[in-house]
């Protein structure tokens, strides 16, 4: 593991997954209940490793904890509609960036990769760091597996076919090519090929 022990690795990925594992939110997973920011987590990292087979340990960190401890900045504390949501989203990012800093810091990583992890974590540079699109593509990824079912209950059609339309937007086309391979509803499915127009 270039540049990093596999035994300094292997202390953030526990530091990062004891963290989310606090996550009151619990969600079934591949038939498994788990808390909510550990499964995606742990999703996002598979993803990343799958689609990036060398990936660069600082980016498989970053995937991981791309959601660390969400539930504590709750959307609700932000007005409701879109530009509420951005401030959230920008914030969340902030936060998950700070706090994955003082994780790595505790297990010994240097300032250079702490702030590398932090960089991708926060999507820096998104539109020329393929990095940063990573993770992006790993948390739409899981974000379609996790709560697509959710999300399908509490809004109307032509809603949520846009709503997975912006999402695909913000995907590689790399990244697209998985959705088949994410365990779906049969409604889900069909929500996804009426939006994205999968075979």
């Amino acid at each position: 593991m270039c540049g990093l022990s596999t035994e300094r690795f292997n202390a953030a990925v526990a530091a990062i997954d004891q963290a989310n594992a606090a996550d009151p939110t619990m969600v079934v997973v591949r038939g498994v209940e788990q808390p909510l920011a550990l499964a995606h987590g742990q999703l996002a990292a598979q993803w990343v490793a799958a689609m990036h087979p060398a990936a660069e340990p600082e980016l498989l960190l970053a995937a991981r904890a791309h959601h660390l401890r969400r539930w504590a900045l709750p959307r609700t504390q932000y007005e409701p509609g879109k530009a509420g949501y951005l401030r959230w989203k920008r914030d969340q990012r902030q936060r998950h960036g700070r706090d994955v800093g003082e994780l790595l810091a505790t297990v010994g990583f240097d300032a250079a990769a702490i702030e590398r992890v932090q960089q991708l974590v926060r999507r820096d540079h998104l539109a020329t760091d393929p990095g940063a699109q990573a993770v992006e593509d790993a948390a739409c990824l899981v974000f379609i597996e996790t709560q697509l079912a959710a999300i399908a209950a509490q809004l109307d059609h032509d809603h949520l076919v846009d709503v997975i339309r912006k999402t695909a937007k913000k995907m590689s086309s790399a990244a697209l090519a998985r959705v088949s391979e994410i365990p779906l509803g049969t409604a889900e499915r069909q929500l996804l090929a009426t939006a994205l127009a999968l075979p």
